[in-house]
């Protein structure tokens, strides 16, 4: 339990957090129509490979936060704002038509690097891994001995390489389809943002 528990925490929150068109999968999206699906799956391997050092350091961060309880408790605070904040965006995007997604066009052909470079500049990874390791250890579902962590981090890893492998594989259906999916998406992600701000006020008041 103590391996699998972490290892899905991982997996859930790195495919659902990447579920929805963003700069990283739309880019696997072109890569599998423009280059095939080897191309896609070396993309998504070279994105899933930056998900290592960053969840470490998001790790070590909560580690750091986790011994200092006021930090914690006043980020907690902070969560509830950033989570009611989501849930009015995610609402807001659902309400939006159809839009053109922008996919970073890179010089290069080699789709490995790409996807090293284009995770590395994904500068929410950190905080959203950040997010996730504080909210689990605030429920007692986490733990910074080594085995958690490197279950937690390898999940996380095949969670993200699931998700553009899954971009990859239904890239026209998603293509044709991208305005409806998005719209359906952000209102259930607007829904979860509302209830976690909702559980983590509950929390607090226990």
């Amino acid at each position: 339990m103590l391996f699998i528990s972490p290892f899905f925490f991982g997996f859930f929150f790195s495919f659902a957090g990447s579920i929805t068109p963003s700069m990283l999968n739309m880019t696997a999206l072109k890569i599998r129509i423009e280059k095939g699906k080897s191309a896609v799956n070396r993309y998504a391997f070279g994105v899933s490979l930056i998900v290592i050092p960053q969840v470490y350091i998001a790790i070590l961060l909560t580690k750091y936060i986790a011994q200092n309880p006021k930090i914690l408790e006043t980020l907690e605070k902070v969560g509830i704002l950033i989570f009611i904040l989501l849930s009015y965006y995610f609402f807001i995007e659902s309400k939006k038509s159809k839009k053109e997604l922008e996919v970073v066009k890179a010089k290069s052909e080699n789709s490995f690097l790409m996807g090293i470079t284009l995770s590395s500049l994904n500068v929410f990874a950190i905080p959203f891994f950040c997010g996730i390791v504080i909210t689990l250890d605030a429920f007692k579902l986490f733990n910074f001995n080594l085995v958690p962590i490197i279950s937690f981090t390898f999940g996380s890893i095949v969670g993200t390489f699931y998700i553009l492998f899954l971009y990859g594989k239904f890239a026209k259906i998603i293509q044709s389809k991208t305005g409806k999916l998005t719209k359906d998406i952000n209102i259930i992600l607007s829904i979860l943002t509302a209830l976690a701000a909702i559980f983590t006020v509950i929390k607090l008041f226990i």
